[in-house]
């Protein structure tokens, strides 16, 4: 439910509050070791009005069992002024940054789960709330996804995303209420 295969990319329409971003996912062919880990770098970037709004490269690794681990992240939020913030980056084993859960191999509704954990930075938790959810989107249609809830602890909201075998995240709706 979510593969990690070098060169794929993927690319993601999202509309909040009337404006539309373009989030663009790409598993590349590099490596970097985290506590110890070789994890698959992630490069993530979403563009708001053909300007990049986020730059981001994610360390993610898959165990013998499935599970999927988040080790970390260097992200940059770029201001429509060109400002750009650091804030939400962090590293598993600096800090006390600890990795998490992403997806596990074995998914079933049952109980929250931490998915990053870099205090007062990324504090982000999961959960798997439904599966064999059928969903259609502009891509086409997914039977048997995985249905998640997903929130941080340092803020507002929520957010459900549709997992398909596969593929990956083929669908989210955001809440501001959690």
């Amino acid at each position: 439910y979510f593969p990690l295969v070098p060169g794929t990319t993927l690319t993601y329409f999202e509309e909040d509050k009337g404006e539309v971003s373009e989030n663009v996912v790409t598993v590349t062919h590099d490596t970097r070791i985290v506590m110890g880990v070789t994890c698959t770098v992630v490069h993530d970037t979403v563009t708001k009005d053909g300007k990049i709004a986020e730059d981001t490269y994610d360390w993610i690794a898959q165990d013998k069992q499935g599970n999927v681990w988040y080790f970390g992240e260097a992200t940059q939020e770029i201001s429509p002024g060109g400002a750009v913030s650091t804030l939400g980056s962090w590293e598993a084993g600096v800090n006390g940054g600890q990795p998490g859960i992403l997806m596990p191999g074995d998914p079933k509704p049952g109980a929250p789960y931490r998915q990053e954990y870099g205090r007062g930075e990324a504090e982000d938790m999961g959960q798997i709330v439904a599966l064999n959810e059928s969903v259609t989107v502009p891509a086409g249609t997914y039977a048997g996804c995985v249905k998640t809830d997903e929130w941080s602890l340092l803020e507002a909201g929520n957010e459900n995303k549709w997992y398909a075998k596969g593929v990956g995240v083929v669908k989210t709706t955001r809440s501001i209420e959690r």
